[in-house]
């Protein structure tokens, strides 16, 4: 047995053990912070050893507890799994080094939620139980609710609580729906359940597409989908940078787990159930696009057109996985991590512009004035509006390209015209903030003259920043090997027989006595 794949669960876990233990010691943050990196060293060594691995075509089941797959849980890592977990640890490099710069003080438990967070995260790439899946969004939520109330007070209490009770709602139907999917099925295994969608008599037809419309409802509330999405917005904006850098990740749990679904169970061998939920997810997908650009046009602080842009590469990944082709399904992959890596740099470039501003003397909220020192961080938003916009030449404008030329002609005007109508309205949005925050226009009323104070950020937050920035030029530069690794992560997808063949046959290892 491989127990490569357990490992990406099983280190942070350990890590954030042993954060709890010395955080109640009179050990000093030098301590934690370097428990927290050695915690990240080790999966990043684990994670570019099975992203190796997978790259080559390989799916590896881990039997926990050494029990049939058809019995007990299982754990697999294909293609799709080893690129989010390499998604995943590369944002969490990032968020980590900017929390060390000091914000780690002040939150509570900080280093300890943040390992929980990556042992939900990295399980949920890793399952391939459906149950399991319920277990490690929770592990990954109840991490994020410790997170983003941190420290907090006022406001972002309020809007925490708003969270936390929208998650919970949300959990609670997914419980509903899996107690469904047992019953008609009789299985929770993800392979298992792919055959037996095959299989399904017509008296049951109607209960088991209830059961399954239920559990995508709840992973589009995950990922906000409209109308789902409005508790996104605030919650983003509120949390802390790092935390909000992090939580980008979280949407894109919800997107995969519809991307395994779909793939694995309304694939064309699904009869009745083939391609289930496809167009009424591109349509949402669409509108969602359509509103949210809206609302990053029509945003005030910077943090809250983040948070829509957030929602904005969500509906783009929905458009792309619900139109179901090997060409957008790769377009789509693409543009995953590029939008991730972007958007957790905007929360990093924001929270530096916020707090230039406060150094300075500038406390008034809800508006966007001039600020000093305004080069390294001017440099920094600029190439970051740029990659989120899909401006050439980042990665950004070649996952559209790819995408937009593999849409089919039955939806090519839909598609064209809400991509390149978010993205201008996204533009608008992004040039209106950037002349508000970093030029002076004499004679301007409703400017207020530049201070003379320079406040420099911690090298290392600049650091973080520019990390997560270097991750989209290094995508951009190295965009043909990484989309022929996409391709092949969309092959995999709709040619499930491997992974459905790998996982039935798996059987527990003879002991020899």
């Amino acid at each position: 047995m491989n127990h490569l794949v357990i490992l990406p669960i099983l280190i942070p876990l350990l890590g954030a053990s042993l954060s709890l233990f010395i955080e109640h010691r009179r050990y000093g943050p030098k301590v934690q912070r370097s428990v927290a990196w050695l915690s990240m060293a080790a999966l990043s060594v684990v994670v570019a050893l099975l992203f190796a691995q997978t790259s080559e075509g390989q799916i590896s089941a881990y039997l926990l507890g050494d029990w049939p797959a058809r019995l007990g849980i299982a754990l697999v890592a294909d293609r799709l799994a080893g690129w989010m977990l390499g998604t995943t640890t590369l944002l969490a490099i990032a968020c980590l080094l900017y929390a060390c710069t000091g914000w780690d003080r002040r939150a509570p438990h900080f280093h300890a939620l943040f390992q929980f967070q990556l042992v939900g995260l990295n399980g949920a790439f890793l399952t391939g139980d459906i149950f399991n899946l319920f277990v490690f969004f929770e592990v990954l939520l109840i991490a994020s609710y410790g997170l983003l109330l941190s420290g907090g007070r006022g406001l972002r209490m309020r809007i925490g609580l708003h969270y936390v009770v929208f998650n919970i709602a949300a959990s609670t139907m997914f419980l509903i729906a899996l107690g469904m999917l047992y019953a008609t099925l009789g299985s929770l295994n993800m392979a298992e359940i792919s055959q037996r969608i095959a299989e399904l008599p017509p008296s049951h037809l109607k209960l088991a597409k209830a059961a399954l419309g239920l559990l995508l409802l709840v992973f589009c509330s995950k990922a906000a989908l409209l109308p789902l999405y409005l508790w996104l917005p605030e919650s983003y904006a509120r949390a802390p940078a790092a935390v909000a850098a992090l939580f980008v990740i979280m949407t894109k749990v919800g997107l995969y787990a519809v991307l395994r679904v779909s793939t694995l169970w309304f694939g064309a061998a699904a009869g009745a159930m083939s391609g289930y939920g496809a167009d009424w997810l591109l349509w949402a997908g669409v509108a969602t696009l359509v509103v949210a650009a809206l609302g990053a046009l029509a945003a005030t602080r910077m943090s809250v057109l983040v948070a829509y842009l957030v929602v904005v590469s969500a509906a783009t990944l929905f458009i792309a996985f619900a139109l179901g082709n090997a060409g957008t399904i790769s377009a789509g992959l693409f543009y995953l991590p590029h939008s991730t890596f972007t958007a957790a740099a905007m929360f990093l470039v924001a929270d530096l512009i916020r707090r230039r501003r406060l150094r300075a003397g500038e406390r008034r909220e809800g508006e966007l004035t001039v600020l000093p020192g305004k080069t390294v961080p001017g440099l920094l938003f600029l190439v970051s509006a740029v990659a989120v916009a899909g401006l050439p030449p980042l990665a950004g404008f070649l996952a559209k390209v790819a995408l937009l030329s593999a849409v089919p002609d039955a939806h090519t005007g839909v598609v064209w015209a809400a991509v390149l109508g978010s993205s201008l309205l996204v533009i608008m949005g992004l040039a209106r903030t950037g002349i508000r925050l970093f030029w002076h226009v004499p004679g301007d009323e409703d400017a207020v003259p530049e201070p003379s104070v320079d406040a420099p950020a911690r090298p290392f937050e600049t650091a973080a920043a520019s990390l997560l920035l270097a991750y989209v030029v290094a995508m951009t530069v190295f965009a043909a090997p990484l989309m022929r690794q996409t391709d092949a992560i969309a092959a995999q997808l709709l040619a499930p027989e491997q992974y459905v063949n790998d996982i039935r046959g798996t059987t527990p290892q003879v002991r020899q006595p």
